[in-house]
């Protein structure tokens, strides 16, 4: 089977998922009360997997997922909510989880902020770092112990072409002294999604929980609901040679559905995903796809644990 699937960015998530039983598989998938994410979770829920959609807001969130269930015709098919801004709020929903099911199989870190104005947590962290990572490094954390016993389980970090845009700066993550840049702040929270899947995966693969990032594509969702004209024009200006191509939500949640249930996938880890396939470093400013070396840094990816374990006031030792 694995030899004859081929994908690319014009395939879409049921097509991913067409020729596999996912029956036995229990899945999380944060952020899914549309776009993206409502999309994935229904990919996954088509096939016959049970799937647990997070969402801030639960009404819209149990909206999406009763279309889900009429669509596929699969009830396990359930809402938690979850705000990733809150660590207490991450905490609650991972003892709740815990609490109510044995087993899970892939852990799909979708839900994310863009280029929103300046604001912080109450811990006083930027909020896209926040929500985009440290949310989703403690939530998969808290969850690991689960995934481990259900192995061979995946975790998927949902990252961006918008790494791009930044490494991580250690030295002021939060900017509490260099001016904030939107972008600049959108690109590192992205590659640290790309870090915490490099050392999620050097940690967890003896226990057969691999962890890869990937970029969806670009899409129009709600994630860049604080985006102005003006903007959209910087973002595609950003771009390799100035022009973005666009893709559906059923196109751009392939990749994240490929990344949790291809079996050509098994056993791998520590990778950058991208049209459905695994990418390659990029080699000049003109490559329209692939990663910035810095993202699949291994000492980078130490540092960023080492950091997101001090925000977090936890320790996670595998």
């Amino acid at each position: 089977m694995p030899s004859q699937r081929q994908f690319g960015a014009q395939s879409t998530a049921s097509e991913v998922v067409a020729d596999l039983d996912l029956s036995h598989v229990a899945a999380i998938v944060t952020g899914a009360s549309g776009g993206l994410g409502a999309e994935t979770a229904r990919a996954l829920a088509e096939r016959g997997a049970r799937v647990t959609l997070t969402a801030r807001d639960v009404a819209k969130g149990e909206s999406a997922a009763e279309k889900i269930r009429k669509s596929t015709g699969n009830p396990k098919v359930d809402v938690r909510a979850l705000e990733l801004m809150s660590l207490e709020s991450v905490r609650a929903f991972a003892v709740a989880f815990a609490e109510r099911h044995a087993y899970l199989n892939v852990l799909i870190n979708n839900a994310g902020v863009m280029a929103c104005p300046l604001a912080r947590t109450a811990d006083g962290w930027e909020s896209q770092f926040a929500t985009n990572h440290i949310g989703h490094f403690l939530l998969t954390n808290l969850l690991a112990p689960l995934l481990a016993a259900s192995a061979p389980s995946r975790v998927i970090s949902v990252s961006s072409r918008g790494h791009r845009f930044s490494l991580v700066v250690f030295e002021d993550i939060h900017y509490q002294r260099r001016p904030y840049d939107k972008w600049s702040a959108y690109g590192q929270s992205k590659t640290a999604n790309v870090l915490f899947a490099v050392e999620l995966d050097r940690r967890l693969a003896k226990q057969r929980v691999r962890a890869n990032a990937l970029h969806p594509g670009g899409i129009v969702t709600e994630l860049g609901r604080h985006l102005t004209q003006d903007d959209i024009k910087e973002m595609m200006s950003r771009a390799p040679g100035g022009k973005m191509e666009w893709k559906t939500p059923e196109q751009g949640a392939a990749t994240s559905v490929w990344g949790a249930t291809a079996p050509e996938l098994e056993g791998k880890g520590g990778l950058y995903l991208d049209d459905c396939q695994i990418a390659s470093v990029r080699t000049s400013p003109d490559d329209t796809t692939g990663y910035e070396a810095y993202a699949l840094d291994p000492d980078a990816a130490r540092r960023l644990w080492t950091v997101s374990e001090q925000h977090v006031g936890e320790r996670f030792d595998y």
